[in-house]
């Protein structure tokens, strides 16, 4: 790795970049005068600049008795500047001209980032400098954020994740900045500074002095030239001081021989049995050209016949298994193996780890495999050399993490290539995989009463036992005897990577064959030019969710087939072709994308699956186990998460509730679900869409295969169904003049938070309605999310979005807060609403289309390559569904934009009649507060955009108040997942 001094010498430099064959970005490095090390990045095609910062300090730089310090400068610096003192204009700006921004703070860094629409790039870029510039940070606003730090903190009390982690540093060196508390509370930023005699305030500016040019460094992705953009990089960011700060320099390992050859049994909050067996290693980014730790991680997390899960899931001990090395430090890092047990794994614990560490010996005893080396050699070149462009947002916050670890020319690569085959370095690593260098985390409820210490930040229960060398190998010779061995030659790794001949220059899905058993929508790529294809196959059961024991038999078939597959599939993920078999709310869907060339081989193997399906008891009851594991957890969800859950559950047809669900889960046999598969799949229609480097012909070969495997097989349980038997979705239609308030206490007693989640339902989907709704929702979620959050500090997740529940469109806001009680929370709602009625009224049509309109209706639409299932569903009347796998609220924006495409790119007759609906995944679109600026960028293809006015505005919210309000209220619950 070049030094960060010597990269700094160099100044600007044309540098050779190591790039995917299909990047036709261009890209400069640049050192400004004060040691700011950047990288330009211009993309002619793009729609979207973005920019990343990352600052070398991090929580480990807090002074001590400071804890969180560096997380709450982190929120402070988006509050003003000197340049731009209005609170609030950064992040104002950017919404209002079609961006995001957020920022995290991580041990030894902390990331800012933003992306705008590129005619608003120069001004947002010049806003976002000046956090490294001149900000101001004002005692209000200081006593304000402090709030918000705590809430946010608090929201991650009962969260497992956060628990555990918590846990881990706890149980390291006190020396170590690794064993500090880096979130940050009321009472380290608050009572005990003040206890101390320190004004918080001062404290934040003189750590705000650590933050030099000398330790930043800047990418900046445009679509004007590298000149143009360097001028403006060189014009904006050269203010920046460099105070020749030295960077953060981490001790090597955090964790001594007292913290190794231990047991630690701790107590979660949620259901569950969980193992991490972990080591601490050597690097990998010291090595990364070798890559030893990809190597074992690729033996050791094998899911395939002859590893650790394949033998452990056989014995229906573990239901996951994931290994790996990962560290927020280049100068230690962990290798970790962790495990979802079933409560038998729980009993065979000991068991388990004999297991680990016996093939851990068979790896040492077998030697390092060259030909495994090789191969994966080859999936990650192909991997790099055929990725699909992403955001511009994520592409400037994933390269600049890797500027300070690797050569310029290595920026766009980073770790991702190993090339070395060096047998020494993998060897070096399994060796440290040892019992004398092991730590065992166990996590379960069954050791409550039986704990002797609490951890002080979360009040985590837990004891620790040790675990010498001896024990170990007393487990490793008490462990099962079924054969363990690597895994054989990979057959789904592409040999083919050409690209088709299109004749088919279709913009848009069409209809390329429909018979009484199936539809295909066909699409050819004309723009990514990637060797790929994406198959999606929706199954339209409409007995699939007539009753909760519909659902849960439903949706344990889905997960039977999944468990089934695994074993097999796991090759052809390793080798870039990904699957996933998923409940909708009319069946379930089957998705596959990646390399064409072995795509039909993994499909058949899916559809022999599925035509073939049989119940097997022992998957059956460890599935049904952590099922009803899971839904026991509803308690420990967000708090907003279960208001939204009772929102839906009042609002949409056929939406059961969970307790009506777990008790038909309870009640489920394996001969019962046996016997109802048959009726399920009895009414059965194939919705099938395909896009990509396949051609017209091979499309319907694979329809043609799919409906000979599924319906003409012997003893076929699928039967066709008539056009009227689809099943549409609806939505409870909302009175006007009246509102409804629905109360709920929250099912964890111990939680201090309380929820408000407030729909305004607005229309059914209609173009020009739900533009004139996005615009709405664009201009009101900034004042919403800074009244409701920072000026009146109700709590850390509060904001203002779109909700779309089988194309009913509504406004949704959601606070959660432990300061005020849901009344409390609603009132506040409704006084921004009237607040923000006068302020619509005062908007002028000058002040409102350059900010609102322009910079939406220019933007060009984008296209997405593997995450999207776009399927038409036709009954009595034109319908688009959108099932979507990810349940990311930046990913369902996603979704909801392509449906908006698809609509908008229509006639305007036929628009008009078009719904959506979502799967059980996404039962509605709404945005996280944390990416509250998410919006529609395709609305210059509605011919209507270009009339829109302030006066549509104004109607759309005299109707949306006269609608009815549903006040959603939930106490005490709790969060369980933690933000990352």
């Amino acid at each position: 790795m070049a030094p960060a001094a010597a990269a700094a010498a160099a100044g600007a430099s044309n540098v050779e970049f190591i790039r995917a064959r299909s990047d036709k970005r261009e890209y400069r490095r640049v050192v400004l005068p004060n040691a700011l090390e950047c990288l330009l990045i211009s993309d002619a095609d793009t729609d979207k600049a973005a920019a990343c910062m990352e600052v070398g300090v991090g929580s480990f730089s807090d002074p001590e008795g400071l804890e969180g310090l560096a997380h709450f400068l982190e929120h402070m610096l988006f509050y003003a500047s000197e340049k731009y003192p209005g609170e609030q204009d950064y992040t104002k700006y950017i919404t209002e001209h079609g961006g995001s921004s957020n920022a995290y703070t991580s041990s030894e860094t902390t990331n800012f980032y933003f992306d705008v629409n590129v005619a608003n790039f120069e001004e947002a870029l010049d806003r976002f400098a000046q956090f490294f510039i001149k900000p101001l940070m004002s005692q209000d606003a200081v006593l304000r954020e402090i709030n918000a730090v705590d809430s946010e903190h608090k929201k991650n009390l009962l969260s497992d994740g956060w628990r555990m982690y918590q846990l881990q540093k706890h149980l390291a060196s006190k020396d170590h900045p690794y064993h500090k508390f880096s979130t940050g509370s009321w009472e380290t930023l608050e009572i005990k500074p003040k206890e101390r005699g320190l004004d918080i305030r001062n404290e934040l500016l003189k750590f705000y002095e650590n933050y030099s040019a000398n330790l930043m460094h800047l990418v900046v992705y445009g679509k004007e030239s590298l000149d143009c953009i360097q001028s403006i990089v060189e014009r904006m960011f050269s203010d920046i001081k460099n105070n020749d700060q030295r960077n953060f320099k981490c001790p090597s390992q955090p964790l001594l021989r007292e913290h190794l050859q231990l047991l630690v049994k701790a107590i979660p909050i949620s259901e569950g049995d969980y193992l991490k067996i972990s080591w601490p290693v050597t690097p990998n980014i010291h090595f990364y050209k070798e890559g030893p730790c990809r190597y074992l991680s690729h033996l050791i997390g094998h899911e395939g016949e002859g590893s650790i899960f394949h033998v452990i899931k056989e014995l229906g001990w573990a239901m996951s298994l994931v290994a790996g090395e990962g560290s927020d430090s280049a100068q230690y890092s962990f290798f970790s193996i962790s495990m979802r047990l079933t409560d038998a794994g729980h009993e065979h614990m000991e068991d388990i780890i004999g297991l680990v560490f016996k093939y851990l010996l068979l790896l040492k005893e077998n030697g390092i495999h060259e030909w495994i080396f090789d191969e994966l050699v080859a999936i990650n070149e192909m991997e790099f050399h055929y990725q699909d462009k992403v955001h511009p947002i994520s592409y400037v916050t994933d390269t600049v993490s890797t500027m300070k670890l690797f050569p310029p020319e290595e920026w766009l690569v980073g770790a991702s290539l190993p090339s070395k085959y060096a047998p020494n370095r993998i060897n070096m690593v399994l060796d440290e995989l040892s019992a004398e260098r092991v730590r065992i985390l166990c996590e379960s409820k069954k050791f409550e009463g039986s704990t002797d210490s609490v951890e002080p930040w979360y009040n985590t229960a837990y004891s620790v036992e040790n675990v010498t060398p001896s024990m170990i190998q007393q487990w490793i010779q008490n462990a099962p005897t079924k054969k363990l061995h690597i895994p054989k030659p990979n057959i789904f790794i592409p040999k083919d990577l050409s690209l088709k001949e299109m004749h088919e220059k279709d913009r848009f899905p069409a209809i390329l064959r429909k018979t009484p058993l199936s539809r295909l929508w066909y699409k050819p790529d004309m723009l990514f030019s990637t060797p790929k294809v994406y198959i999606v196959i929706d199954f339209h059961c409409p007995l699939s969710s007539h009753s909760p024991e519909a659902v849960i038999s439903t949706s344990l078939f889905v997960d039977l087939l999944e468990d089934y597959l695994n074993a097999y599939a796991y090759d052809a993920q390793i080798a870039g072709l990904f699957y996933s078999i998923y409940l909708t709310s009319a069946g379930f869907q089957v998705s596959v994308g990646g390399y064409n060339d072995k795509m039909r081989i993994l499909l058949d193997a899916i559809m022999k699956h599925i035509s073939n399906f049989e119940v097997k008891s022992n998957r059956f009851y460890a599935l049904k186990e952590t099922a009803v594991k899971d839904y026991q957890n509803f308690k420990f969800s967000q708090p907003y998460s279960q208001a939204s859950y009772y929102l839906s559950l009042i609002l949409e047809d056929k939406k059961w509730p969970l307790v009506e669900k777990l008790e038909a889960l309870s009640k489920l046999e394996s001969d019962s679900l046996a016997k109802f598969i048959p009726h399920l799949l009895s009414k059965t229609f194939l919705e099938c869409y395909i896009h990509g480097n396949i051609e017209p012909d091979e499309a319907i070969s694979i329809v043609q295969e799919i409906e000979d495997t599924i319906f003409s097989t012997p003893n076929s349980m699928f039967k066709s169904m008539s056009p009227s038997q689809y099943l549409v979705k609806r939505v409870i239609m909302l009175e006007n003049e009246l509102k409804c308030h629905y109360q709920i206490e929250g099912l964890n007693q111990k939680n201090e938070n309380s929820s408000v989640v407030q729909y305004i339902q607005v229309h059914m989907d209609d173009a020009l309605s739900n533009i004139k709704l996005q615009l709405f929702s664009l201009i009101a979620s900034q004042p919403a999310f800074n009244q409701l959050r920072t000026v009146e500090q109700l709590g850390y997740i509060a904001g203002l979005s779109l909700r779309s529940d089988y194309g009913v469109w509504a406004l949704e806001v959601v606070i959660q807060s432990t300061v005020k009680d849901p009344s409390h929370l609603d009132a506040r709602v409704d006084e921004f609403f009237k607040m923000f009625e006068s302020k619509i009224h005062e908007l002028s049509d000058k002040d409102f289309k350059p900010r609102h309109v322009r910079p939406h209706v220019s933007a060009k639409p984008l296209i997405l390559s593997d995450t999207l299932a776009i399927i038409d569903i036709t009954s009595t009347g034109p319908v688009i569904t959108i099932d979507f796998t990810s349940t990311s609220p930046c990913d369902d924006s996603l979704a909801t934009y392509i449906g908006l495409h698809l609509i908008w790119s229509l006639s305007p007759p036929v628009a008009c009649g078009l719904h959506f609906s979502w799967s059980l995944l996404l039962v509605c679109h709404r945005c996280s507060p944390h990416h509250r600026a998410i919006t529609f960028l395709v609305v210059h293809t509605y011919h209507h955009a270009s009339m829109i006015t302030v006066s549509c505005l104004r109607g759309l919210l005299a109707s949306t108040t006269t609608m009815l309000a549903t006040r959603m209220m939930s106490q005490r619950t709790v969060a369980m997942i933690p933000e990352s």
